[in-house]
């Protein structure tokens, strides 16, 4: 049964209902179509949550908690906000505030969506979690499905970086790594997954983890209230993160944290950029091999386009693309400037940021939120590739004095 507090499933497409918690499609739209999960009115959210802990189940009226669920044992949310004077200088905007998604158990902001699933997945008597990821939903699910004492089976496509794989071993969880690419990974898991007794952690079919992703953004606004920026910017693969930006600074508003609902600016590599291209052109999803540096949103067929695109035009948002260079560059800047050290993905967000400036998008008078969604040390490989080396130095204190006097 759905949980007390939500009404009801819809489709976005053609506004089908129903009550039926495992309708993750419309019968009338097909498997493409996708759902969105409505909630009964909160009363005074901001009432509510004072004295509860900074952690994603605060919002708990705005989840889809099973009554008595089970909650994993280790802290997911509540990650740290910072104002980054220096970067706002160098992006060339008013104010810059960097929220830090990085420092989620896992490290990345795909701990809030597996958490959800692994409370689901317990709820509703599942023998197994499942997941096609590019590396972070991997390591996010085989790390909550850790600490529940749920068995995981993830399916990763062959680019997936060396530290996402350690992650997932050391979790515990079975790999399978295909010799293909995310979306043919994606499709494989897809089919696999329906025919076993599996709970299905994929954001693009799973119309609950939307939900898991949207606390980013409640939190976010929760921290800022009145300070809440203009625009917040996110890194889009499969544009369930988008989605859930949106959604979740729409409830937040409704709620009364914020004045207004901040516009969202999304950023894609110029290698994967179905989504810059479709909200640019007539809409149509134009699927296409993926190539970036950015692992995480190496995507050339996003499964969540549609809510993705909807959102978009509801929130009066932006997609932009952005090079390898510039990626590497956002890393570079965020890194130096705010203290952050953000992997190729989440810094594609600061160049992102960047390049909306550059083309009159984002205005020089206006402020902007950076969502941070992994770590750095996820991708240490690409990193390197950013910096110069160590200098290398004889083991002599003379020597070592003329380097640094030179």
């Amino acid at each position: 049964m759905l949980p007390p507090n939500v009404t009801h499933l819809s489709c976005i497409l053609c506004g089908w209902t129903t009550t039926d918690p495992w309708a993750w499609s419309c019968p009338t739209c097909g498997p493409s179509s996708r759902m969105d999960v409505h909630y009964r009115p909160t009363g005074d959210l901001r009432a509510a949550v004072a004295d509860r802990p900074f952690d994603q189940w605060r919002y708990r009226e705005l989840l889809p908690l099973p009554v008595g669920a089970r909650l994993p044992p280790i802290q997911v949310g509540g990650s740290p906000v910072s104002d980054a004077p220096r970067l706002a200088e160098a992006l060339g905007v008013r104010r810059v505030v960097v929220k830090d998604d990085g420092r989620n158990p896992s490290a990345s902001l795909k701990d809030r969506p597996s958490a959800l699933a692994v409370v689901l997945a317990a709820a509703a008597g599942s023998e197994r979690v499942v997941c096609a990821s590019t590396g972070n939903a991997a390591s996010s699910l085989a790390c909550l499905a850790a600490s529940m004492g749920l068995p995981a089976t993830i399916f990763v496509p062959a680019r997936a970086p060396a530290p996402k794989l350690a992650q997932l071993r050391i979790f515990g969880a079975r790999v399978l790594r295909v010799a293909a690419d995310y979306d043919t990974t994606w499709e494989l898991c897809q089919r696999i997954a329906e025919r076993r007794p599996w709970f299905n952690r994929n954001c693009a079919v799973n119309p609950y983890l939307v939900e898991g992703k949207k606390t980013v953004s409640l939190e976010l606004a929760d921290q800022l209230r009145d300070r809440m920026p203009a625009w917040v910017a996110v890194s889009v693969g499969d544009g369930c993160t988008y989605a859930g930006v949106v959604k979740g600074l729409e409830e937040a508003h409704a709620a009364g944290f914020i004045p207004f609902v901040p516009r969202v600016l999304g950023v894609q590599a110029e290698g994967a950029r179905p989504l810059v291209d479709a909200l640019d052109g007539d809409g149509t999803l134009r699927v296409s091999a993926a190539e970036t540096v950015a692992d995480s949103i190496a995507v050339g067929h996003p499964r969540n386009f549609l809510k993705a695109l909807d959102a978009a035009r509801r929130n009066g948002g932006r997609f932009v693309a952005v090079s390898d260079a510039a990626i590497l560059e956002g890393m570079r800047l965020g890194a130096r400037l705010a203290g952050v050290f953000a992997e190729p993905a989440a810094s594609a967000t600061t160049a992102g940021v960047a390049e909306a400036v550059r083309r009159g998008v984002i205005g020089a008078d206006e402020d902007v939120a950076i969502l941070v969604t992994g770590n750095g040390l996820k991708d240490t490989a690409t990193a390197l590739t950013a910096v110069d080396g160590p200098e290398d130095v004889p083991a002599d204190e003379a020597a070592i004095e003329r380097v640094l006097g030179a």
